[in-house]
């Protein structure tokens, strides 16, 4: 029998004023005469920031939600190529302390999960170096956490750019060039465009890196497989990981815009994932990726708990008796 977490992303719809994701352009940063003054702007905001996901935080233990995505807007212009050499670690370290501490002293899993611009297999070397970079910013936030980084950031293979085989290859051989200690953090996810859940499979396999399949991406992008046969791959690429299996769950906004995620998530589509995998693991954890981010969860969560074969453990966990 096989324990699911459901956990959210990075914001809540019911926590006023709590935004982890403050930010200032660099065009308003450049508009300030004082560069001290404007870097010290970007640090209280920063400090803002972690200070709303600790609230956070806080708010999924009151509900019970021990998993949770981490925004990486954390701190404003971090990566920017005009701040190079700026320090903006030291004056939020006793911040990202706290907040990595009471992750670990409840027992959350935290990760993240950087923006589509992280292209490992890009063939301009300027964007590999940038996308380091970004890798780079949230291993060192980890870091500063005290959380292993180990298996802590999800990204998506990269472009086709025109030729799918020769890209694929790409993303293992410029693998090769990213640091050891950033390729522990990663994990890929299938995409819903370029690459399916047999590609992704395919470069796990070869990098020994998690596979994070998203059921949606899946049924937007596929050549016709289906995804329960490849399972038993998916938990292979899982076996040498300190953490529970991770997948993603949404639903389509609408048939016409089939891609976009919905408000909230079809306990249907959930419960046939749940239904084909049930025993497969001891535990999955379900990165809710939907409008609504905690309601959405919410909602599932009473649906389930009126759900004849659904046993709910707590506020977010559950085990299916079917």
């Amino acid at each position: 029998m096989t324990l699911y977490r459901l956990g959210y992303v990075a914001m809540s719809v019911n926590l006023q004023n709590a935004s982890p994701s403050q930010t200032m352009t660099y065009k308003r940063f450049s508009q300030l005469r004082d560069e001290e003054a404007a870097r010290n702007k970007l640090e209280r905001i920063a400090k803002s920031n972690i200070e709303n996901c600790l609230r956070l935080l806080k708010h999924n233990k009151a509900h019970d939600i021990h998993f949770f995505r981490l925004s990486s807007r954390l701190v404003p212009l971090a990566t920017h190529e005009k701040l190079k050499g700026w320090d903006y670690l030291g004056p939020i370290k006793a911040e990202l302390n706290e907040l990595g501490s009471f992750a670990k002293e409840n027992q959350m899993r935290i990760d993240f999960h950087p923006d589509h611009f992280v292209v490992i297999n890009s063939p301009d070397k300027e964007i590999f170096k940038t996308s380091v970079a970004v890798l780079k910013y949230h291993y060192l936030l980890l870091q500063q956490m005290g959380i292993d980084p180990t298996h802590r950031c999800v990204f998506h293979l990269g472009g086709r750019y025109q030729d799918k085989e020769k890209s694929l290859e790409r993303f293992i051989e410029n693998w090769a060039l990213v640091p050891r200690g950033i390729q522990k953090m990663g994990m890929i996810e299938n995409d819903d465009t370029s690459y399916t859940l047999t590609d992704g499979l395919y470069v796990c396999e070869k990098l020994n890196i998690p596979l994070v399949f998203d059921m949606h991406h899946h049924y937007a992008n596929h050549d016709g497989e289906k995804w329960e046969d490849h399972w038993g791959r998916v938990i292979g690429t899982w076996l040498k990981s300190p953490l529970p299996v991770k997948m993603h769950i949404s639903s389509p906004k609408s048939q016409k815009e089939f891609k976009n995620h919905a408000d909230f998530v079809n306990p249907n589509m959930i419960l046939d994932f749940v239904e084909k995998t049930n025993g497969s693991v001891d535990q999955i954890d379900c990165m809710i990726e939907a409008k609504q981010k905690d309601d959405a969860l919410f909602r599932l969560v009473d649906h389930f708990k009126q759900h004849p074969q659904v046993e709910m453990q707590d506020g977010s966990s559950f085990i299916w008796k079917g």
